[in-house]
C-alpha cells in the first residue's frame, strides 16, 4: 500500500531548509534548487509546494516566526501566573534579541526580507506586514492589563506604544546583530525602557548610549 505523503511535514521540512540556507548565506543564497540541494530532495518537489521563490522566502519567514512564538509561549508559561504585564513585555524582549543561533537567523532573515521587499514586487505583495501587526496587537493588549490593574498610567496610548515597543525590539536588535553594543547593553536599554513605563524612570542607558555622548 502506497505510504500517505504528510504534506505540511513537507512543507516544513522544506522552509527549515530555506531558513538554514538563509541564516548561513544570506537570503539572497535562496533559490529553489539551492533549497532543495540543502533538504537533499529533488528541485521538482520544491517547485511543487512553492510555486515561486518569493513563496518560499515567505513561508522559511513564516516558519521562524513560529518558532520565536513557540519560545515566547514557553517562557512566559515558566513565569508566575497571570503573567504581568512588565513580565510579558520583558518576556517578548528576552525573545527577540539576537542572543542564539535561532533568534538572531530570525532577526537576518526579518530584516533582509524587509530590505528586499522594498524593491522586489513580488515579495511585496505577500503579507509581511500581517506578523507585524500580529505582534502590534498583543504587545497592545498587554499595555492594556497593565493599565487595568495600575501597574501602568491611564493616560498611556497602548497601540501608539505597542508600536514604538516594536521599533525599539528591530532597531535594538539590528545594533547586537552588527556589533554595535552586546546583548547585555541592549537588555539595559530595553529595561531602561520599560522602568520609564513602568516606574516613571529614565528610559536612557548610561555610557555610550547616552544622547549626550
Amino acid at each position: 500500500m502506497p505510504r500517505t505523503v504528510d504534506h505540511e511535514q513537507r512543507r516544513t521540512q522544506i522552509a527549515d531548509a530555506a531558513v538554514r540556507l538563509a541564516g548561513r548565506e544570506g537570503l539572497h543564497a535562496v533559490s529553489m534548487r539551492a533549497v532543495a540541494a540543502e533538504a537533499g530532495i529533488s528541485l521538482h518537489l520544491v517547485q511543487y509546494y512553492f510555486g515561486t521563490k518569493a513563496e518560499l522566502i515567505h513561508a522559511g519567514l513564516r516558519h521562524l516566526e513560529r518558532q520565536s512564538n513557540e519560545r515566547w509561549a514557553a517562557r512566559l508559561a515558566a513565569l508566575p501566573q497571570p503573567v504581568s504585564a512588565r513580565a510579558y513585555l520583558e518576556a517578548f524582549f528576552e525573545e527577540a534579541l539576537p542572543t542564539d543561533d535561532v533568534s538572531r537567523t530570525f532577526h537576518l532573515v526579518g530584516a533582509s526580507y524587509a530590505v528586499l521587499a522594498m524593491t522586489d514586487p513580488d515579495l511585496a505583495d505577500l503579507p509581511f506586514v500581517a506578523g507585524l501587526s500580529h505582534l502590534e496587537k498583543h504587545l497592545d493588549d498587554a499595555l492594556r492589563r497593565g493599565q487595568a490593574d495600575g501597574s501602568l498610567p491611564a493616560g498611556l496610548d497602548p497601540a501608539h506604544q505597542a508600536s514604538v515597543l516594536v521599533a525599539l525590539n528591530h532597531g535594538i536588535g539590528t545594533t547586537v546583530m552588527i556589533g554595535q553594543r552586546t546583548a547585555e547593553e541592549a537588555r539595559t536599554v530595553l529595561q531602561r525602557h520599560l522602568a520609564a513605563l513602568f516606574d516613571g524612570g529614565t528610559p536612557h542607558a548610561s555610557g555610550h548610549d547616552s544622547p549626550a555622548d
